[in-house]
């Protein structure tokens, strides 16, 4: 999660009742949030169009979908788009006979951004991945515990330290994250992270520490990620989910829970230009090769996307002209939209941030979000943060991560934000069977991030989550469970990307269905991203799509038997539903050991 400024202060570097509502109660003149509420006590249920009752999301931090599952073997029968799978690494973490599909070439960019910039040849051997900020290792150096002469393709992280280990954290940003992609080549994940750097304007280029933690996997043929392995070989799990933008922690949130993107804008709503500091420049300054002018967790932030004349906008929209990507308003006219991490236009108590050059703080935000659109339709929600504190959040809690507390209609309507809790409010609810319909779980330090957490770490709350829902017969046997993350973290993906907007999509990251009604052991390959959760949850409840631009629009994807990754009808995401078998719950199904 690169981060800015929020409430956990380490991360900046790189960071209710039971869905018993009744519709009828939406009497004229209260708010959606009152009229919620007083559904609740109606104890009827809405409808729902499966046999899904409960969902639940549970959302990690930075870890590609080849970070994770770079060598698991689905059941006998499934297939999945693994680096084995493809070739490209061995069962034992070697380079495979395919590696060359994952080569890593230098580029040079030079005058102006470029999303895809020529490469000048391949790297004879990767740069050691470095410290950066790993917990409990000397900050900014090469990271001894590595080879110096690493390959190039990608390695097995457990080859040379445990498991539990904590690590380096790659660069993931808006700008960068177009050019490591390189147009779909997937080859200058390391040559970017190692030149454009986020020193937002010094008078000269700073040090850059990040060598090839891009290229880093676990490996669960080693026995690595045991608990998620475990997930995926008994339920069901999509090979082909994405991140919903290019960049960080707060922009994919956002769009988690609304299909759209912040900007900056007035009291009115109104696009305004944000503080200079706070505008993107990835152009590279003169005389260097690739270091972008302004662009870092304490500077640069925004871009206007509807003007092609803006530093990096031309380069990427000229792209997306040849894919024909949707054209649903996601860049308004004079709009400057948040491409990652800024903290949220309300304080947890409701009040107004402070805004200002030096405030990095999205101001409040007029769209929509799913939590309204729950409350409209009298279905009960909310939001479980670990670190929250009844509104006081602890150094643990993410405000960058919460879409509902950038929201004025959330946050200035005390009924909608009493749905904004903590972690214990979640196990408290689920021990008393009063879980509301639909739940969006935020682990803490737990949560799997590079540097500051581990993907064991984010296992264990993974695990409990899962364990606390299954010792509750009857919440499991009406419940799904969507594990999934944020964004890849920078971490290298082989999957395709599909053009969907200015903002993405991004790498693929995991997913994970755990339910009674999940397909044991299925692995799905319809295209999806972070606003299939959204369409699954409209599509579950019988809403509509957000608004009129929110992405929850774009239609399902239709692919043909000779590649089912690739929608013929882009841009296209799927609503999840072929995850689930609806006509057969498996009753035991299998727990975690």
């Amino acid at each position: 999660m690169a981060v800015t400024t929020c409430t956990r202060a380490r991360r900046d570097r790189s960071r209710a009742g039971l869905g018993l509502l009744l519709v009828g109660l939406l009497a004229a003149g209260a708010s959606p949030g009152a009229r919620a509420a007083a559904a609740v006590g109606a104890g009827v249920p809405p409808a729902t169009r499966t046999p899904i009752r409960h969902v639940i999301v549970v959302i990690g931090e930075n870890r590609t979908y080849d970070n994770v599952f770079a060598t698991w073997t689905p059941p006998a029968g499934r297939h999945a788009r693994t680096l084995l799978s493809e070739g490209i690494v061995t069962p034992g973490g070697g380079c495979g006979p395919q590696a060359a599909r994952a080569v890593q070439r230098r580029a040079t960019d030079t005058g102006h951004y470029r999303v895809t910039p020529p490469s000048t040849g391949t790297y004879a051997i990767l740069p050691r991945p470095d410290t950066t900020t790993g917990r409990g290792l000397p900050p900014n150096v090469p990271d001894s515990r590595f080879p110096a002469d690493l390959p190039n393709c990608p390695y097995r992280i457990t080859r040379y330290v445990p498991y539990t280990a904590y690590t380096g954290d790659p660069i993931h940003r808006f700008y960068q994250m177009w050019q490591q992609v390189d147009g779909g080549r997937n080859d200058h994940w390391v040559w970017t992270a190692n030149t454009a750097g986020f020193d937002n304007g010094a008078a000269t280029p700073q040090p850059i520490h990040q060598g090839d933690l891009q290229m880093g996997y676990y490996s669960m043929a080693a026995g690595d990620a045991p608990v998620l392995r475990f997930l995926a070989d008994h339920y069901a799990s999509s090979d082909n989910y994405h991140q919903a933008v290019m960049g960080g922690t707060g922009a994919n949130h956002i769009a988690l829970g609304t299909g759209d993107a912040a900007s900056y804008q007035d009291s009115a709503g109104r696009p305004v230009r944000p503080p200079a500091n706070q505008v993107e420049n990835p152009d590279p300054r003169p005389g260097t090769d690739n270091s972008f002018t302004q662009d870092g967790y304490k500077g640069g932030s925004y871009s206007n996307c509807s003007d092609r004349s803006q530093p990096g906008v031309g380069a990427i929209r000229a792209f997306l002209d040849e894919h024909h990507p949707f054209r649903g308003g996601d860049c308004a006219p004079g709009a400057y939209y948040l491409l990652n991490n800024y903290n949220p236009g309300y304080l947890a108590d409701g009040r107004p941030a402070p805004l200002g050059p030096d405030q990095f703080t999205v101001p409040p935000q007029r769209f929509r979000t799913v939590g309204d659109a729950l409350a409209a339709r009298g279905v009960s929600w909310g939001y479980y943060g670990v670190g929250w504190n009844h509104g006081a959040p602890t150094p643990d809690y993410c405000g960058i991560c919460d879409p509902m507390q950038y929201a004025t209609s959330i946050m200035t309507d005390p009924a909608q934000r009493r749905n904004l809790h903590g972690y214990d409010d979640f196990t408290a609810a689920v021990g008393a069977g009063s879980l509301p319909a639909v739940s969006f779980v935020k682990p803490g330090d737990d949560d799997g991030h590079p540097a500051y957490s581990t993907l064991s770490l984010f296992e264990g709350f993974t695990a409990d989550v899962v364990r606390r829902v299954m010792a509750q017969p009857r919440l499991w046997a009406d419940t799904a469970i969507l594990v999934t993350f944020d964004e890849g973290g920078g971490y290298y993906d082989s999957g395709y990307i599909q053009p969907v907007s200015f903002f993405g999509d991004g790498p693929r990251v995991p997913l994970l269905v755990v339910s009674p009604y999940a397909r044991a052991g299925a692995v799905d390959h319809t295209y999806a991203d972070h606003v299939s959760v959204l369409k699954f949850i409209e599509r579950n409840w019988r809403l509509s799509p957000l608004s009129e631009r929110s992405l929850d629009n774009l239609p399902d994807p239709q692919s043909g038997d000779d590649d089912p990754y690739v929608p013929r009808n882009a841009p296209a995401i799927g609503d999840l539903m072929g995850l689930f078998d609806f006509d057969h719950r498996r009753d035991p199904a299998p727990r975690l050991p």
